[in-house]
């Protein structure tokens, strides 16, 4: 049976919008599809994204009135497929060079706690609006039909977006924990508040967050980071009381700063500017999103180490002494806690440790080789950028960039981007002499130290050093790095 149409107030025109940022691939489906007495209709996230005329990056499609062995059938002699999601009913059709999804509607029924706790009955012949209450927020639950230009808006996701509220479906929301940080990363990449009554269904939910797997869980986290407003998200986890989870995060709360530094308040309030902030500079850079991601959880992470270190001095200044030090420990343990990768743990360690350095020193020409050297793999262009982060995030105090010298005096030596290439090397030691070994490594160790310090800063020079330092290496053996 044939997909039936809603009542006229679920329809609305779409003409202001932008129906063409549909690849034209997917309007030759939805014919095919409706020729063989189906209908087609665009869902979920595409639907949301065509809404506010921006550029689809997934595709999915509900298909009404057709079995699916019909539909799997057609799908094959039209292009390739792939079933990905047995437990939903999702095949992954590849045409023209777009990847789709393609599902029947479906009821599931709750069986058992956590994320997959659920038996899935495809049913192609329920109504679209009965299928629109497994959705989890209203501003994916809108169903676009391309070929009448139709949209079926059964829960006022259109008016949520436009007043930039989350608003959950139905009460079947709360069967499916991991909703709660997809409502985070939606919060921030949308700039929505969460709606109180989603707020109380999040909270019931807290209880089965333990069992979400953890590459889920990383997942909603990446989303987040590619958000262009990071601090609705933060807001939405401790709205829905989410946080908890997040022991190094809720410490945040409430912990006081020196208001002369700090107009901003605490912790917790700081931070989610700052985000904002790194954010703002990442578009501003034009980076991709892989530097975005190093930003973003950066400046999430920058000040973890204040909650253990925070004292009011004698005087009565409030004061986190070590605090870039102690960040090491609580950035380690929340990526953890959140399944990041460990790449990004080596990037970000540096970060936090050395987002104080520009306040303790001159950006000279030794103090750039040290810093470049402290924080690799991460690099001063990115550090610089964290700076201004952190300096800018403390509203209504205007923004700064205080470590822009030492970015420009590293631009002049070239180590914007990367440490100073070590110049003794295992092959110039043997080159000299020096038989491999303990005492070769504690000698490039050495080297490498001297080098940053300003001792030499070439072949010929490195090679008297390492004379002076060690009589294994022989004069004539030298006469080779000439």
């Amino acid at each position: 049976m044939a997909c039936r149409t809603s009542d006229d107030d679920h329809i609305n025109n779409l003409e202001k919008l932008n129906p063409t940022l549909l690849p034209d691939a997917v309007i030759r489906l939805c014919r095919q599809l409706k020729s063989l007495g189906g209908s087609a209709w665009l869902v979920g996230g595409a639907v949301r994204d065509l809404t506010l005329g921006i550029p689809l990056k997934d595709i999915d499609i509900e298909v009404f009135g057709l079995d699916a062995e019909l539909l799997n059938s057609h799908l094959q002699e039209i292009g390739r497929t792939e079933h990905v999601g047995k437990q939903f009913g999702v095949t992954k059709f590849w045409t023209q060079g777009h990847e789709i999804d393609i599902s029947l509607p479906r009821t599931e029924k709750k069986t058992a706690l956590g994320h997959r706790g659920f038996d899935v009955i495809p049913d192609p012949d329920i109504s679209p609006e009965t299928a629109s209450l497994r959705r989890d927020f209203t501003i994916n639950a809108m169903m676009y039909d391309p070929i009448e230009n139709r949209l079926l808006d059964f829960h006022h996701g259109r008016d949520d977006l436009a007043q930039r509220i989350l608003r959950h479906v139905s009460p079947a929301f709360a069967e499916d924990p991991l909703r709660v940080l997809r409502g985070m990363q939606f919060a921030a990449r949308f700039s929505l508040t969460m709606d109180p009554e989603t707020t109380e269904l999040c909270r019931s939910l807290l209880a089965e967050a333990e069992t979400l797997p953890i590459s889920r869980i990383w997942c909603e986290w990446q989303k987040w980071a590619c958000s262009d407003h990071p601090s609705y998200g933060l807001r939405a986890l401790r709205e829905s009381g989410w946080i908890r989870l997040y022991p190094e995060l809720e410490a945040l709360l409430d912990c006081p700063q020196d208001p002369a530094w700090h107009p901003e308040g605490d912790v917790w309030g700081h931070t989610c500017q700052v985000v904002d902030q790194a954010a703002r500079i990442t578009t501003r850079y034009r980076w991709g999103s892989e530097i975005r991601e190093l930003m973003l959880f950066s400046a999430l992470c920058h000040d973890l180490g204040k909650p253990p270190c925070t004292i009011t001095d004698e005087k009565g200044i409030i004061r986190s002494p070590g605090h870039s030090r102690e960040g090491k420990a609580h950035t380690s343990s929340l990526l953890k806690r959140i399944g990041a990768p460990k790449r990004l743990e080596q990037f970000l360690l540096p970060l936090v440790q050395e987002h104080m350095t520009h306040l303790h020193g001159e950006p000279t020409p030794r103090a750039i080789r040290h810093l470049a050297a402290r924080l690799d793999p991460a690099s001063i262009e990115l550090w610089e950028a964290l700076v201004e982060a952190d300096a800018s995030g403390r509203a209504p105090s205007p923004a700064s960039r205080p470590a822009q010298s030492w970015l420009q005096q590293a631009e002049l030596m070239t180590y914007e981007q990367q440490k100073p290439a070590p110049i003794v090397t295992g092959k110039l030691l043997q080159e000299l002499g020096v038989q491999p070994g303990i005492k070769m490594g504690e000698l490039i160790d050495t080297a490498y130290q001297a080098q940053l310090d300003g001792a030499f800063d070439n072949r010929k020079k490195a090679v008297l050093w390492c004379m002076q330092r060690d009589n294994n290496c022989m004069p004539e053996n030298s006469l080779k790095t000439e």
